[in-house]
Order: structure tokens, then sequence, then C-alpha cells
């Protein structure tokens, strides 16, 4: 099953998270087929927390690929600023 989750990187207290379409059985760092965005919980001022391809997540959606809960609440927070 293809899976839209969150891959951690960066360094220890600075967490970065990949936005990434993998394999279910994949390791949650490991290998992955596509990066469509990111999410840095620690940007401040004019950095830029949060981005999704929205054309490459209605893609991967559209031939099956499920959320995870927390890539699901991201989407919905960057729709919902884009939209505004």
């Amino acid at each position: 099953m293809i899976v839209i989750r969150l891959a951690r990187g960066g360094a220890k207290k600075r967490p970065f998270y990949s936005l990434v379409v993998a394999d279910s059985r994949c390791r949650r760092d490991g290998r992955f087929v596509e990066r469509i965005g990111f999410y840095n919980p620690v940007a401040s001022g004019a950095e830029e927390g949060l981005r999704v391809a929205m054309d490459r997540l209605s893609y991967w959606t559209g031939v099956g690929a499920q959320l995870s809960p927390t890539a699901a609440r991201l989407v919905k927070q960057y729709a919902a600023k884009v939209a505004a």
C-alpha cells in the first residue's frame, strides 16, 4: 500500500519533516517514491513552515495513496492557508 507520511530529518532538538510518498512497508526515514512537501515546526519569522505540492498530492491520492493522520491534518491546514 502507498502512504503519504512524514519523514523526520534535521538535527537533535531541531526537527524538520519531509512529506513523502512511500510504500507502507518501508521504514519511516527510509526509501520513498517522491517528496511532495515539507513541514518545519520550528520555523520563525518570515521562514516558510509548511509547503505541499497540491498537484502531486491530488495525483497520488487519485491513484490510491492514503494519508497518515498527521499528514492529513497538515494538508488541511495548508489548504486553508492557501485558500485565505
